[in-house]
């Protein structure tokens, strides 16, 4: 049951598009217990093409390729598969059927490149795409398996939940992936590698456990395979959490708008924001999430100065004094954006991005968050770093996490 997904397109090795469908296959494969031995990405050139797939049967039993069915001329994955298995291509009727639905759900006039997609190599089982018009191509003779679907995510998606995965389920019966996530900030990658030397030492045979560092806190992902050791993974992650001490934030893998989201939600608390440095992007996160219009409220972006005062109340001369990147004028912000979104909950930011703008007394990274419940505020100062992209990243994330901290007993 090892899996090797290959992305084909130049679209994906030029970087005009970022290959979203192998993070997400990967994903869903190893929740079901399926292992993952590579992601391969080619361009669209049939020799390319069988010589990966070569290499990934070598190592793999279970062959994902994505991309390349479509109409159009650079789409020649149905093609090169016809050459690799020695086959040749057949016209299918249930696929052209298939395909005509579609189009009269859409209104659209069936042409002649759409119509052959129904042309499919002869000895491949067909399933019938059920959001799209390319079918899926599936090659099997009963120890490995290879697999042609869409590159479209939607596409891809829908046929890996509905089709796919139950297929391989039933032939490979893979064993149960056990996992569990650890939210922690407030510490180094290093520093914390060096808490946890002894336990990772001690893990059990077969367990595992992987840093994934993010800007401004750290996932802790500890795993094992079986579900006969579900009793052995909870025993390990008590310890985990004991040692993480004031560091951990939560056993979650949610993001972190998610995590917030949630605790809102149970909390049955509302939240607004008020950004200056960080230009609407934390709102933005927290609307991410299905469902968010239960608990956020709205935002006011005041990257102005004179957008500070009229909106927000800030007081001129605190500015004028303290600075617009200062503790008393991001709590400022926080109590208006509060009171003027009647929320329980409120995020204020402000800071210096870059590349320019910066002091000696304030470097570009410099920001002030501010976050609020119930009327208590809890200021902080932060240096983010260098690079504007990133400050705003970190920012975000730092924001957040105050928040879950302050919801969190």
């Amino acid at each position: 049951m090892r899996v090797e997904i290959i992305s084909i397109g130049d679209e994906l090795l030029i970087g005009q598009v970022v290959n979203t469908n192998a993070v997400w296959m990967g994903r869903e494969l190893t929740q079901q217990g399926f292992i993952i031995v590579a992601v391969t990405t080619v361009g669209d050139r049939s020799d390319d093409i069988i010589k990966a797939i070569d290499v990934s049967f070598e190592r793999a039993d279970i062959v994902l390729l994505t991309g390349g069915v479509g109409p159009t001329t650079d789409d020649i994955t149905k093609h090169t598969l016809c050459r690799y298995f020695h086959t040749t291509l057949d016209f299918n009727n249930e696929v052209l059927q298939n395909i005509e639905s579609i189009f009269l759900k859409r209104n659209i006039q069936l042409n002649q490149l759409t119509r052959n997609q129904a042309f499919v190599p002869v000895n491949a089982t067909v399933i019938q795409n059920k959001v799209g018009t390319a079918p899926i191509l599936c090659f099997n003779n009963g120890k490995k398996v290879l697999i042609s679907m869409p590159g479209v995510p939607f596409e891809m998606k829908t046929t890996m939940r509905d089709d796919i995965i139950p297929r391989l389920q039933v032939q490979f019966q893979p064993k149960g992936y056990l996992k569990q996530s650890y939210l922690v900030c407030g510490i180094t990658e290093s520093a914390l590698a060096t808490r946890l030397a002894t336990f990772e030492t001690q893990l059990p045979a077969g367990f595992s456990l992987a840093y994934l560092p993010s800007f401004g806190f750290i996932q802790l992902r500890l795993s094992a395979w079986g579900e006969s050791r579900k009793p052995e993974m909870i025993q390990q992650g008590n310890k985990l959490k004991q040692l993480l001490g004031k560091e951990f934030v939560s056993e979650s893998d949610q993001t972190l708008e998610a995590l917030l989201g949630e605790k809102l939600r149970k909390q049955q608390l509302t939240v607004s924001t008020a950004e200056s440095c960080t230009g609407g992007y934390i709102a933005h996160r927290i609307t991410t999430v299905p469902g968010a219009s239960d608990y956020f409220k709205g935002s006011i972006v005041s990257y102005d100065n004179r957008i500070k005062e009229e909106l927000l109340q800030v007081d001129k001369q605190t500015i004028d004094k303290k600075g617009v990147v200062s503790r008393e004028v991001v709590e400022q912000m926080a109590e208006h954006v509060a009171h003027t979104m009647k929320t329980s909950c409120s995020i204020a930011v402000s800071g210096i991005m870059g590349p320019e703008g910066g002091t000696l007394e304030k470097p570009v990274g410099t920001v002030w968050i501010c976050t609020r419940h119930n009327g208590k505020l809890l200021s902080v100062a932060y240096r983010v770093g260098s690079s504007r992209e990133e400050n705003i990243e970190r920012t975000a994330n730092l924001a957040i996490l105050q928040l879950i901290r302050m919801l969190t007993p």
